[in-house]
Formats: structure tokens, C-alpha cells, sequence
């Protein structure tokens, strides 16, 4: 048990190190609180562990909002921005020649903004420009 914990951390802190969407941080804060719960500190640490895989999974929007927003993106046919190479989150799009839109107040996302790239929509960080979430 006691080389278990110490484990468990260092996956979860690898696992925080890799993510590049808020889901996991979400899922992680989620999972941990549930886990000691149930299990005390060990069951923290699992939890966590579970929650932001999870988490990033789901990505920001999660899952049970994802495709409703990929419809109601290319509903707008708004037009796409061509980028060399895959759409991928972090990706950091250009200053000029990008128009960003509002996500609509049904998905709570007040803090992103969204364009379309490569025919995808992506969810955007607006003050970085960064994609922080590809709706596929």
C-alpha cells in the first residue's frame, strides 16, 4: 500500500502535466472529492487519477453537449480558416484573418469563443488564441 499512493500521484501528476483541456482539471477536482469520500486519502488519490482522464475525455464541453454544439457550429456555416497540418488542441492560431464567435449562452462557456478551422469547429481561448477543445 505504501509504494500504491505514492504511485497513484505520480500518474495523476503525469496525467495533469499532459492535459491541455479544463475537463481534466474539472474531472480530477471531481473524482478526488468522491474518492475520499468513499476511500479517504488513498481513495483521493484514485479518484483524482480516474476523474481527469475522465475529465479530459470529455473535454470541455463533455460529452452530452459535444455533438449538439458540432451541429449547431456547422449549422452557422460560418467559413473555415485554413491551417497547415492537424487540428489539435494547443494550437495557438494566427493574429490576423481569424474571425472568432460567441458560444451561445446554452453552453455556459462564457470565457471561449469558437471559429472553424480545417472544416472543424474548435473552442478557443480568445485572449491567447489558443484551441483548447476540437469538436470532432
Amino acid at each position: 500500500m505504501r509504494i500504491a499512493a505514492p504511485l497513484a500521484l505520480l500518474a495523476t501528476l503525469g496525467l495533469a502535466a499532459a492535459a491541455q483541456a479544463q475537463g481534466l482539471e474539472r474531472g480530477a477536482q471531481e473524482g478526488a472529492s468522491r474518492g475520499e469520500e468513499m476511500a479517504g486519502p488513498l481513495g483521493a488519490i484514485v479518484g483524482g487519477a480516474i476523474g481527469a482522464a475522465v475529465g479530459t475525455a470529455n473535454g470541455i464541453l463533455g460529452v452530452d453537449r459535444r455533438e449538439r454544439f458540432r451541429i449547431y457550429a456547422l449549422g452557422e456555416r460560418r467559413p473555415s480558416i485554413a491551417l497547415a497540418g492537424p487540428v489539435r488542441v494547443g494550437t495557438v492560431l494566427p493574429e490576423d484573418g481569424v474571425v472568432y464567435y460567441d458560444v451561445p449562452r446554452e453552453f455556459a462557456l462564457p470565457e471561449y469563443s469558437y471559429t472553424i478551422v480545417n472544416g472543424h469547429p474548435v473552442l478557443v481561448e480568445p485572449r491567447s488564441r489558443r484551441i483548447v477543445e476540437v469538436i470532432d
